[in-house]
């Protein structure tokens, strides 16, 4: 665990953006890079978890430090790797795999999690078959490539939180629906949870799982900061 090394924390215009400076020293990623940002709310943010450092520098509690490091190092090589893994997602999205039986849960999975993917069809031609079945359903090519269309033109940023939250809710189709504002992180995280809660609501909760679960809305709801408003 590091110990603080400095004392003061600022966001300064650099020309090509805004950059974070720990005691006149820019910050820069894990691999020594400077850390440049584009929008200057990132760098705020990221400076804000610099400043709320104690004696020791945690890392788990600087989310968006740790996302923009990799949007930086990581995702400008790798973007047609991470377009490719968006497009799986969707092939295999969580909402498109519904329950037959019990009755409550199908009619719950249906009210809540079609109109997301009816949204995501009529706004960014993603149409996306559900079943109940146990095998995989196919999807239409032309929704799978719409859905890669549509990650090839985020920023190296928003790119990196799209897989990021894609990966975290099994669902590419809330993610999508997060970067788009059209749903809030809380919803979106209790929409991926849903057959969970339905569980939990009936033989009660597991204390481990909730405090996970509950940790993790935490952090991809600090994380969510990013997408600009």
């Amino acid at each position: 665990m590091a110990k603080r090394f400095y004392e003061n924390v600022a966001v300064e215009a650099d020309g090509t953006g805004h950059v974070v400076k720990l005691d006149g020293r820019v910050l820069k990623t894990p691999g020594k890079m400077a850390l440049r940002f584009a929008r200057k709310n990132h760098a705020n943010l990221v400076a804000a978890e610099w400043q709320a450092q104690g004696e020791d520098i945690l890392p788990n509690s600087m989310p968006c430090t740790r996302m923009m490091n990799v949007a930086c190092e990581q995702t400008p090589t790798r973007r047609s790797e991470l377009v490719k893994e968006f497009r799986a997602y969707t092939s295999t999205d969580l909402l498109c795999y519904r329950s037959h039986n019990p009755k409550d849960l199908a009619a719950r999975q249906e009210k809540n999690w079609q109109p997301i993917l009816d949204y995501v069809a009529d706004s960014h031609g993603i149409a996306l078959a559900t079943t109940t079945g146990i095998k995989a359903v196919e999807q239409p090519k032309k929704s799978l490539n719409n859905a890669a269309d549509y990650a090839q033109t985020q920023d190296d940023t928003d790119l990196t939180l799209l897989l990021h939250f894609t990966a975290s809710l099994g669902s590419a189709v809330l993610a999508l629906s997060i970067m788009e504002r059209r749903l809030h992180i809380d919803t979106a995280f209790a929409l991926s949870r849903l057959d969970e809660i339905f569980q939990n609501e009936r033989w009660g909760a597991d204390d481990e799982a909730v405090e996970n679960n509950r940790s993790s809305l935490n952090e991809l709801s600090l994380m969510a900061q990013l997408i600009e408003e």
